[in-house]
């Protein structure tokens, strides 16, 4: 992937903001010029199995809550303890942090992942929710997660985190970061836009 075609994803439409609208947007010259076909928009089963994909790669998150608390800037990095087949995203939190709190206050939440230096990109909107599922915490639960509940797996202020995914975007590459690197290498020497990237939307 080419570090310069990446953008914010559209966002939604609110009163007073500037709005772009997704399914007008065909990227710029950069895409147009490319002599393979890098648009694929997934839709549920396929949709999930992207998102099951990358966040395997990339295995931690930026997780972004649509409101802050006090103290908090309203986003930090998670570890993903799984993603199941329904395409949902399991994590561990403490009842007593800003992230339950903000979750508490308004579930919609965006997630940003990055599994490679140059591919593997993942966006995406859903909503969380919390619990205290005492079988989920004993399914996810690993030895390093006793660092932070050091109380083990019956600590008080251990929080399970559902995360539902409704959409979403990628940015990844067809067959490999060595494949689009020998790609990028042809296209620079023959003037012609190759580096094998494959984007769209995602729509579980």
């Amino acid at each position: 992937m080419i570090l310069s075609k990446i953008f914010d994803p559209p966002r939604e439409l609110k009163p007073g903001k500037l709005v772009m609208n997704r399914k007008k947007i065909r990227m710029n010259s950069i895409n147009e010029n490319q002599e393979e076909r890098n648009f694929d928009n997934l839709q549920h089963q396929d949709a999930i199995e992207k998102i099951k994909e990358l966040t395997k790669k990339a295995e931690t998150c930026f997780f972004s809550t649509a409101k802050s608390t006090e103290g908090s800037n309203g986003t930090r990095p998670m570890s993903v303890l799984e993603t199941d087949d329904q395409g949902n995203l399991w994590f561990l939190c403490a009842n007593d942090s800003h992230v339950y709190s903000e979750i508490k206050f308004e579930p919609f939440v965006k997630l940003y992942f990055q599994g490679s230096a140059h591919s593997d990109f993942l966006y995406l909107e859903g909503h969380a929710s919390l619990s205290r599922d005492q079988d989920k915490i004993e399914e996810l639960w690993n030895p390093m997660v006793k660092n932070w509940f050091t109380e083990g797996k019956d600590d008080p202020r251990i929080a399970v985190i559902k995360y539902e995914p409704k959409s979403g975007y990628y940015w990844d590459n067809k067959h490999g970061n060595f494949v689009a690197g020998v790609k990028m290498m042809i296209g620079a020497i023959s003037g012609k836009t190759m580096d094998d990237s494959i984007e769209g939307e995602l729509k579980v």
